[in-house]
């Protein structure tokens, strides 16, 4: 450790902070961070606890030392998703976020102080890093207390940590994450929040939690939107991918959506059963399996795992989008993951790691290997549904750090089943393409869908919001439209595809639709279809559905194409679906009727609420 905080240009404030605390450390190593996350142990296991007002000693999560990293649980099964309603806003820039004074009937400062004050008295570990990667050039910093160093481990992994040494002179932060996690008691009735306070000269995230996903994760996250909404550009939530066929032919496919829509499936090979076969889909009625083999499948290039940087200067005038990863690391949910054999590259990863990992929410026995098909139990027999892994992106194999050019923009929506019985919104088939209006559409309403395991709670068909990282952002709605509708028009050679996961009307089919389409697509170079290969989806926001689709000399079912077709579903119910659909994006795009939309915008939202057909949503970009 090098107590060398000094040579930071720091606000007076911050220097305060660190000049008033017993002892501040900046970390050389990696390995450090971790030491200090075992409390300076070289084994078994680490409480991190704080003192809390009419508590006592209160334990907020636990760290075991695993022969292949840490293993870190919390107590409360509460603890162990983000919540989605977590983020609030206390300054005055302009926001559609809840406001701190609004909720709490005070303003933010006074908590402020309090936050600073409780800091000044604790032993604190400083992490400097670059918010979205060198090249968006944000300077940014972690301040929290040293019996977090797991938490401050994570966010190394995430966003990459700059050792003391290697410090560039007048290191002056724009962006700093606060972490206070007894305050979640004392202040906020025990609930995940994480406060934004936006400058001029800083962006201030208040985390008063200790898991990751709201503040080292989505906190970073909602700073890079915001600094791209200021200077136009965005940071997309979604994965990319270079598919390189079995005949070398490539294709770039970026998956957007909801959390749990698909993202880190997408840069994963397709599961297959014990014998090598896939399976296709499974009947929810009569138990039926749906199984094809593929000789040989496609060669799989990861670029992006959640955030994919946008910025204008990647473009280069060019008519496809421009991505390139915006993190260090990937926070990759393994819930599927339930029994050796499944996934045998994350397996691998994980058991034989180059490097300790980070785990979340599974079992941790100290010097056992901490394996991710053993989650931890939220309750007897319920297994957690949000089992992570902090995957450092120069683990994986074959990771592309380049800009790439994006040929496809898919987006994933999360299903239930669809039966004439029990008519829902699972009508989607396994492709549908989308005219750009559309796709454009599906961004605003994000539906998070069925059964979503990365967030707290989910009640009925619910929207994550424009982008699908809408919970992240701090400032208005309407100007993240615009911005991504101007990225559409800007880039009309990129194209668009909707894919469901989990269900396809009656069948069970989790993340095969988007594997197989993918296989599909690269061999045949693009989304462009004959007018022949397609038709007009019998529900208008599913744009085209295809007419066939044959890989690998498997043809899919024309069921599993167009749900209407099933025998289980039939059109009565496929059309009381797409009245679900239909009403959940009225719901949704009411909210951007506003002056402040663009005139594009208007005009396809106005054809929807005209009842437009698809090619009247084709008509309009």
């Amino acid at each position: 450790m090098i107590d060398a905080w000094r040579c930071l240009s720091l606000p007076w404030e911050m220097e305060s902070i660190l000049a008033s605390a017993p002892k501040v450390a900046l970390a050389q190593t990696r390995e450090e961070i971790l030491a200090m996350a075992l409390g300076g142990q070289a084994e078994g296991t680490y409480d991190v606890a704080y003192d809390v007002p009419g508590l006592g000693m209160y334990t907020e999560a636990t760290v075991a030392k695993c022969a292949n990293g840490l293993a870190v649980n919390y107590p409360e099964p509460y603890m162990r998703r983000r919540d989605p309603d977590c983020l609030v806003v206390a300054d005055e820039m302009p926001t559609d976020k809840p406001k701190y004074k609004n909720l709490y009937g005070e303003p933010f400062f006074p908590l402020r102080q309090e936050v600073f004050e409780w800091l000044k008295n604790q032993p604190l570990l400083v992490l400097p890093f670059w918010a979205g990667g060198e090249s968006l050039n944000c300077p940014a910093l972690l301040i929290g207390p040293c019996n977090a160093a797991f938490f401050a481990g994570g966010l190394a992994d995430l966003q990459g940590f700059i050792p003391a040494s290697e410090l560039p002179a007048h290191f002056a932060p724009k962006a700093v994450v606060y972490l206070a996690p007894p305050f979640r008691h004392t202040h906020f009735s025990k609930k995940q929040v994480v406060v934004h306070n936006r400058t001029t000269e800083m962006h201030e995230i208040f985390s008063f939690n200790l898991y990751p996903g709201p503040s080292a994760k989505k906190g970073i996250y909602g700073a890079l939107i915001h600094i791209g909404e200021m200077e136009g550009w965005l940071t997309l939530h979604g994965s990319t991918v270079k598919v390189v066929t079995p005949y070398d032919n490539s294709l770039v496919i970026l998956h957007e959506g909801a959390s749990g829509s698909g993202k880190s499936e997408m840069i994963e090979q397709m599961h297959l059963e014990p014998d090598g076969r896939i399976l296709l889909a499974q009947n929810t009625i009569s138990g039926e399996k749906m199984h094809l083999s593929i000789n040989e499948t496609c060669e799989l290039l990861p670029v992006t795992d959640d955030m994919a940087l946008c910025q204008e200067s990647f473009q280069n005038g060019g008519r496809r989008l421009v991505v390139k990863d915006a993190e260090a690391g990937w926070f990759l949910r393994v819930n599927h993951i339930t029994h050796y054999g499944t996934d045998p590259q994350h397996e691998s990863l994980c058991v034989h790691p180059k490097e300790p990992l980070i785990f979340l929410n599974m079992k941790g026995v100290p010097d056992s290997t901490c394996l991710i098909w053993e989650h931890i139990m939220d309750a007897p027999g319920q297994p957690c549904p949000n089992p992570r892994v902090i995957m450092p992106r120069h683990h994986v194999p074959g990771v592309i750090n380049e800009p790439v050019e994006v040929d496809v923009r898919s987006f994933g929506v999360r299903t239930p089943p669809c039966t004439s019985k029990n008519p829902t919104y699972g009508i989607i088939g396994m492709m549908h393409v989308l005219p750009p209006a559309l796709a454009w559409l599906w961004r605003l309403v994000a539906p998070r869908g069925h059964n979503n395991p990365s967030i707290t709670r989910t009640a009925g068909m619910t929207g994550e919001g424009v982008g699908s990282y809408w919970p992240f952002a701090t400032g208005r709605m309407v100007d993240q439209a615009n911005l991504l509708l101007r990225q559409i028009i800007k880039t009309p050679s990129t194209r668009y595809k909707l894919i469901p996961n989990q269900y396809i009307g009656a069948y069970h089919v989790g993340f095969m639709p988007q594997w197989i389409t993918r296989e599909y697509l690269a061999r045949r170079g693009s989304v462009k279809f004959r007018p022949d290969q397609t038709v007009e989806a019998r529900c208008p926001l599913l744009g085209y559905a295809l007419e066939s689709l044959k890989i690998d000399g498997n043809y899919i079912p024309r069921g599993l194409l167009q749900t209407n077709l099933q025998l289980e579903v039939g059109e009565e119910a496929y059309d009381l679906g797409a009245g679900m659909l239909a009403d959940f994006f009225a719901q949704e795009l009411a909210q951007f009727q506003t002056k402040d939309l663009d005139d594009e915008g208007k005009r396809i939202i106005d054809c929807f609420f005209d009842g437009g057909s698809v090619d009247d949503f084709n008509r309009l970009i």
